[in-house]
């Protein structure tokens, strides 16, 4: 462990529970995190303190800005860094875990639910594999700004509590303020948790994480028999449901590795991520995804291939071991795994289908199969029309409210290059709006505007507006950054006087953006 001393402080309003620390030794090291020589507080959620129960005028104090630098352990606290290894585009690493990361411990938020504190960027730890454990401003703000957005848009994800600054200078290309985010979770227990365990064939440790995860996450599925399975499909109802958010809002995770998928079903780990302006499916912006592997259209393939590793590591523990036990036990996790793309294409139809103003008229029987079919194909015609035109995703799918009443308002056809593959679609747009409208409960058009535009947001994260607030901040101005987070906190509203905010950029900027891998 660390020797490095740290001052206790007052709680600060943090009550520690901390389960993980007491049920799963062996699957982390107790470490400390690295004294800042100057922290100071540069943004604190206080929306996300209330629903944590924390009291946001302590953690403004200087006691407080001791805690969220590291500088100082809150009673209770049990600092450790957590041990997972991961498939990292494709290569199995067999040990990677927290090297830059700590978890603090956990706490009971307003709802009952129980969340992971950790820090990210808090310095070196014994799965650093050389690296200085250290974070920078840009990428922290990045992270802080990525899981707000998300947030607002429904869809589950981490979220920051607080980014303050080191006082140190970061040496990457160039040197940078040194920064450490304080990040909330559901949980941190990845895919490449149980495939460290599974690799080492731990079958203890494994039957240990099977039981927590189940009691953390899924606690109505303890106790009933195949509840290992039941678990892996629970994670992968989550993640269809999650993939099927990422891409009805266009968004690009960047560096899906197993490391980086949680069993909780959030999105964790905003390193080259990125949302999609033009639409292309085959967009990728990561500056090491030279291949293509985590590129948009992919997204739901690699969430099903990181799911099988899960399924593999849990190949023992719903096997009993004998050669029939074995081969019954994968004939079960195959088809749990088989059904996943079932799952993800189920609830990316209802979120596109709210997107484009149409709904499930037939719940049941073949009439609600051939209408899914029908729907799927409809959409996909408008992604086609889309593609190739330099056609915003975000704007073209907000238009549609405009276009369900004037389908030829240039406020939509001037959102492509060439309108025509548009205005050929919206013939079978117009007759399935239409077959909602003889539905025996019709949907008043007022109605319909609504739900669409509860659907499709006004602000994204752009990455060039993200960019822009990043580099002021290195400068210390944070005007921008406070801006754009104002705007993709209600992205569904819009505001006047903030229209480049819901534009893209320049086809130039959009050609040479990338990400990179921050925090």
């Amino acid at each position: 462990m660390s020797t490095l001393l740290h001052t206790p402080t007052p709680a600060v309003g943090f009550v520690f529970d901390n389960t993980f620390a007491t049920e799963l030794t062996g699957c982390y090291v107790p470490w400390q995190a690295t004294p800042a020589p100057m922290p100071r507080l540069v943004q604190l959620n206080h929306d996300l303190a209330n629903t944590l129960g924390l009291d946001a005028s302590a953690l403004l104090s200087p006691q407080g800005v001791a805690v969220l630098s590291g500088n100082a352990v809150p009673p209770g606290a049990v600092p450790l860094a957590q041990v997972y290894a991961g498939h990292q585009f494709g290569g199995f690493s067999a040990q990677l875990g927290d090297g830059r990361a700590l978890l603090l411990g956990e706490v009971i938020d307003r709802q009952g639910q129980r969340r992971d504190i950790a820090f990210k960027g808090s310095g070196p730890t014994p799965f650093s594999r050389g690296g200085d454990g250290k974070a920078a401003l840009g990428p922290v703000l990045r992270e802080y700004i990525m899981g707000e957005a998300m947030h607002a848009l429904g869809i589950p994800t981490t979220r920051a509590l607080a980014a303050v600054t080191t006082g140190e200078t970061i040496v990457r290309d160039d040197a940078l303020p040194g920064a450490i985010l304080t990040r909330v979770a559901a949980s941190h227990l990845r895919v490449g948790t149980f495939e460290f365990f599974a690799a080492r064939g731990d079958t203890n440790t494994l039957r240990r994480l099977a039981d927590y995860t189940l009691a953390r996450h899924s606690p109505d599925l303890m106790g009933q028999e195949q509840a290992d399975l039941a678990l892996l499909r629970a994670v992968c109802q989550r993640q269809a449901r999650l993939l099927a958010q990422w891409m009805a809002v266009g968004f690009i995770h960047g560096v899906m590795n197993t490391d980086n998928m949680t069993l909780s079903g959030e999105t964790i780990d905003y390193g080259p991520c990125a949302m999609m302006d033009v639409y292309n499916p085959a967009t990728v912006f990561s500056s090491i995804d030279r291949q293509g592997r985590y590129a948009y259209a992919n997204q739901p393939g690699i969430a099903l291939w990181n799911l099988t590793r899960l399924g593999e590591c849990l190949l023992p523990l719903i096997s009993d071991g004998s050669d029939a036990g074995n081969a019954l036990a994968v004939q079960h996790v195959t088809d749990v795994l088989e059904g996943f793309m079932g799952l993800y294409q189920q609830e990316w139809l209802t979120l596109m289908r709210r997107k484009m103003g149409i709904t499930d008229l037939c719940q049941t029987g073949s009439a609600g199969t051939d209408l899914a079919l029908t729907d799927t194909a409809l959409i996909q015609g408008l992604l086609q029309a889309m593609q190739g035109q330099n056609a915003d995703y975000t704007q073209v799918m907000r238009a549609l409210a405009v276009a369900c009443i004037e389908p030829h308002n240039s406020t939509m056809t001037d959102l492509f290059d060439n309108a025509q593959p548009y205005l050929n679609w919206v013939p079978r747009w117009q007759q399935r709006l239409a077959l909602e409208d003889a539905a025996q409960v019709p949907t008043p058009l007022a109605q319909r505007i609504a739900t669409m535009n509860l659907s499709n947001p006004v602000y994204i994260a752009r990455n060039h507006k993200i960019e822009e607030a990043l580099a002021a901040a290195q400068t210390g101005d944070l005007r921008p950054f406070e801006t754009l987070l104002t705007l993709v906190k209600n992205p569904f509203t819009p505001q006047a006087g903030y229209d480049d905010y819901a534009q893209a950029a320049s086809l130039a900027v959009q050609e040479r953006y990338r990400t990179f891998c921050g925090t």
